[in-house]
């Protein structure tokens, strides 16, 4: 009998998009540099450019801002490392990549609901004149939380000081625009979205520039050199331009979601939801088993073939403290019984029912009260 297999962990990586493949594939068959100027390369070149506008195109910004990348992780290290600014300032929950792209940064604090302290940024920014970037995500990879953005770009603007959004997770699942989020800089990765891995863009928008850490070729309009990955960009422009066109879907997925999480919190009353009731992207469930270890969930669900995660999947397969949970002060044995559900496109009321088969088996195992040993 074959074994039935659930992918829920959605946030770490996406299954690729047959619109990315079939680009991807097409991008293979062609022989041509995108910088050199006969045919075969100014053929490569458009198709590097329209692409540029695809990927423009998901987040309402204009096409030449669009610096190819390869992947999340440099963009957020071009953003900061390339700004020239003086001060970085970055939240507490950030991801990995920009919290060690930039180990010296002040850190801006979040509330017990994991949304940033805006008194307390807008204070940091004023104790000092210095030219600054702020740097916070769009939606948490752990919890989902959206952050009020738009109004942390004001102030950020307010003191002169550029924002940089990592869009990473968000991108694809919940609609935005440069112009309502107000980042001048915003980092997209295709994996996310249905691309392939290994590709990626920064978002450089209004005013703002940056200054290339990759030097040789001028590629990228001086920003990042190297020649330009044509079959990765084919995909990226492929997956985001079937994102955008299915972010609507989004709406089911979220239901789905909703119905995970009220279901495991009537199988196990001492559950909890973490960041419920608070604005969250619709895929994105972190559920806590106080007294179960992540690690334990993880490979007790996996056994039963779901696959989740806990916290990041950027840690080289490491289960440890998440940092995201500890700036939110969640209590220490909440904090190490939670683990990441994340759904996509594809996930259906089977998998929801797959999940929940397992987890509650799991919980309802762990609760039994353990036989005293003999003397």
């Amino acid at each position: 009998m074959t074994r039935r297999e659930t992918y829920l962990d959605w946030n770490a990586t996406a299954p690729l998009r047959p619109e990315a493949q079939a680009a991807m594939v097409a991008a293979l068959a062609r022989c041509g540099n995108a910088s050199s100027v006969h045919d075969w390369g100014r053929a490569a070149r458009h198709c590097v450019e329209r692409a540029r506008e695809t990927v423009a195109g998901l987040v309402g910004a204009a096409p030449e801002g669009v610096v190819f990348v390869s992947g999340g992780t440099e963009a957020n290290h071009l953003a900061l490392l390339g700004s020239g600014r003086e001060r970085i300032l970055v939240s507490a929950i950030e991801h990995g990549s920009v919290l060690q792209a930039a180990p010296g940064a002040e850190r801006i604090a979040v509330d017990r609901d994991g949304i940033v302290d805006l008194a307390r940024l807008e204070a940091q920014l004023a104790a000092d004149p210095r030219s600054a970037l702020v740097s916070v995500m769009l939606a948490n990879n752990e919890t989902g939380i959206v952050q009020p953005v738009a109004d942390i770009a004001r102030l950020a603007h307010a003191r002169g000081a550029l924002f940089h959004c990592d869009a990473v997770q968000a991108a694809g699942k919940v609609p935005f625009t440069d112009d309502e989020i107000g980042a001048d800089l915003i980092s997209l990765s295709a994996h996310k979205l249905g691309g392939p891995p290994g590709i990626g863009a920064l978002v450089v928008t209004g005013n703002a520039e940056v200054s290339a850490m990759i030097r040789g070729g001028g590629q990228e309009r001086g920003r990042r050199a190297g020649s330009e990955n044509l079959p990765g960009i084919a995909g990226f422009a492929a997956a985001a331009e079937a994102a955008l066109a299915g972010i609507a879907e989004y709406a089911r997925i979220g239901r789905l979601r909703d119905a995970l999480e009220a279901a495991a919190l009537g199988a196990a009353p001492r559950a909890v939801v973490i960041g419920a009731g608070m604005r969250r992207l619709p895929n994105t469930s972190a559920l806590a088993l106080p007294g179960a270890p992540a690690e334990t969930q993880i490979i007790a669900l996996d056994l039963d073939g779901v696959m989740v995660s806990a916290g990041a999947a950027c840690s080289s397969g490491k289960v440890g403290p998440s940092h995201v949970l500890e700036a939110m002060e969640v209590p220490p044995d909440i904090a190490a019984g939670t683990i990441r559900i994340s759904l996509g496109w594809t996930t259906d009321a089977a998998d929801i029912a797959h999940f929940l088969d397992a987890w509650t088996a799991l919980a309802r195992r762990l609760a039994q009260p353990r036989p005293a040993r003999a003397a």
